[in-house]
């Protein structure tokens, strides 16, 4: 199984699980395992966070080199085809992910190389191991970012040092991408998912469909107009005053106790 789904009451696991190819992205089975995981969890109300890591040492190494240097697969072909593998193959993750409603946590394990540190930049939220590396080294194999890495990485850290990581390629280990703001928060290995499902669990406790029209607003400031931008959130802050969940809201906050919100 390319990409394991384990539910843990509120909260989903995602595994990149290929050890053999340190989770390389790369063939049908893990573009569509994505979709399909993106589906899953935005029709599951119940769902109100989700991780995406890696089994083994790695977080994900990208494309296939092998695969790359033998012209076999989304590489094989002439220039028009390879685009069309592009934009049929690995370009659905970052399309699907986009559409995903709940919060993702990136926990990331080990290396995150080419595209796989672009799947991290992916997600909304990164916490990574002291064993983490991140390197958008797609210069050193003479491509350019074909996922979209262009696109996620200027909006993690900024236009300059994603120029800096783009243009040489250099990987940067966990220490360098706290400090550029790449990830929030560094951890021994051992601690690394214990306290991406702490953070999952913080999020988890609060109204699940406010938190997933938060994240759609928060996603979609990325490119909207600010005129826009309000008339989604007077719309959405109208539907959030009736619910249910924002009258225990409410309710528990005047009677000092805790909340229990049931997306209602």
């Amino acid at each position: 199984m390319a990409l394991r789904f384990e539910q843990h009451d509120h909260i989903v696991v995602l595994t990149l699980d290929d050890p053999a190819t340190r989770n390389a992205l790369s063939g049908e089975e893990i573009f569509s395992a994505f979709e399909d995981a993106v589906t899953r969890i935005n029709r599951d109300l119940n769902i109100r966070a989700a991780i995406l890591t890696g089994a083994g040492t790695a977080f994900c190494s990208g494309g296939n080199v092998r695969n790359m240097r033998e012209k076999k697969g989304m590489f094989g072909g002439t220039p028009q085809e390879i685009a069309t593998h592009y934009r049929t193959g690995i370009q659905r993750i970052p399309r699907a992910l986009f559409q995903l409603d709940v919060p993702l946590i990136a926990a990331v394990n080990g290396p995150a190389i080419g595209a796989g540190c672009d799947l991290a930049c992916m997600c909304d939220i990164r916490l990574a191991s002291q064993n983490a590396v991140f390197a958008e080294s797609f210069v050193k194999v003479g491509i350019i970012p074909g996922d979209g890495g262009a696109w996620f990485l200027p909006r993690a850290i900024g236009y300059s040092r994603a120029a800096e990581m783009a243009f040489t390629g250099d990987p940067w280990n966990a220490q360098a991408a706290l400090e550029s703001g790449l990830v929030s928060k560094v951890f021994p290995p051992d601690r690394l998912l214990p306290e991406a499902f702490a953070l999952a669990n913080r999020i988890a406790v609060n109204p699940p469909q406010v938190v997933r029209w938060t994240k759609r607003l928060l996603r979609e400031s990325l490119h909207a107009r600010l005129d826009t931008l309000l008339e989604m959130s007077a719309n959405y802050q109208a539907l959030a005053h009736h619910t249910a969940d924002h009258t225990e809201a409410l309710a528990a906050m005047l009677d000092k106790r805790p909340p229990k919100f049931e997306g209602k």
